[in-house]
């Protein structure tokens, strides 16, 4: 206990999902949170975004490990709501941010998702995130940690497969590929200052972006009502691992290491939470 101790961390997409786990496993450990999202639907996304509740929830479970929470509601979209949002939480904590995590994403999935699904997966996973680190930057503490949020997609070339998961899939890829050479060029910008910029990189974890029915129907078409059992065999496949996804714990743990002191001198990392996927494919 204790390894993130009175570090003030803003989190987007923390209403549910990884965003919500990191918040929890890092109030655990010491964190206060500031917790961004939208709470408003996303029509180009294909499945219901998190809900106000579900925020709120969030806040809930890190207050009940006894720091605190702020809520803030912005659209990553937004450069003026989400540079809001952060100064705003900042400023109800001490007026600096020790860990910045720019977790909020979306994966519209499918072959008939229109090229307006491209556009949001770019709009939320690139720009979002962009607007998210440079809303943070004036906000940084000295050695304060940033923790980009990839995925595997971020190391796959595009392949014949991109056709049945669509548009949106496509804009996903793209917007985590640039992510990993956004890195490289952050990392050297804030070495001076001992602000360090790492990421993560899961397979598919366990969350209502691969729990919905356009991403079951996705990996199979053949059946009227799919449901998660039924694309389980597919996801076995891409790890080497006998897995089908990771749990958000598992990114969770990485997270938390990265926000800690532990990791003081980690800089310009690329950690892949994926059992083995990305090597299985040789990449």
């Amino acid at each position: 206990m204790g390894r993130v101790e009175n570090k003030v961390v803003a989190i987007t997409g923390a209403a549910r999902g990884q965003g919500r786990s990191h918040a929890v496993h890092l109030a655990r450990e010491g964190a206060d949170i500031i917790a961004v999202d939208l709470c408003k639907e996303i029509e180009s996304a294909g499945y219901a975004m998190a809900s106000n509740e579900d925020l709120e929830e969030t806040a809930r479970l890190v207050r009940e490990t006894g720091r605190r929470a702020v809520v803030k509601y912005a659209d990553v979209r937004d450069y003026s709501a989400v540079r809001a949002a952060v100064a705003e939480g900042v400023a109800e904590f001490d007026g600096g941010l020790d860990v910045l995590i720019p977790n909020a994403g979306i994966l519209p999935m499918g072959p008939d998702v229109p090229v307006g699904g491209f556009a949001a997966s770019i709009d939320v996973n690139l720009i979002g995130m962009l607007n998210t680190v440079h809303a943070a930057l004036p906000h940084l503490r000295d050695s304060a940690s940033i923790i980009l949020s990839g995925s595997i997609a971020s190391f796959l070339p595009p392949m014949g497969e991109d056709v049945m998961a669509g548009s949106g899939y496509v804009g996903y890829r793209f917007s985590k590929q640039v992510l990993v050479e956004y890195a490289k060029e952050l990392v050297l910008q804030l070495a001076p200052q001992g602000i360090r910029v790492n990421s993560v990189h899961p397979t598919s974890v366990d969350t209502d972006m691969t729990n919905n029915e356009a991403m079951f129907k996705t990996y199979r078409p053949d059946l009227d009502t799919p449901t998660k059992e039924d694309i389980d065999p597919i996801l076995a496949t891409i790890q080497a691992m006998p897995i089908t996804h990771v749990s958000t714990a598992d990114v969770s743990h990485a997270v938390v290491y990265l926000a800690s002191d532990e990791s003081r001198y980690v800089t310009g990392t690329q950690i892949r939470i994926d059992g083995g996927a990305i090597a299985k494919h040789r990449l």
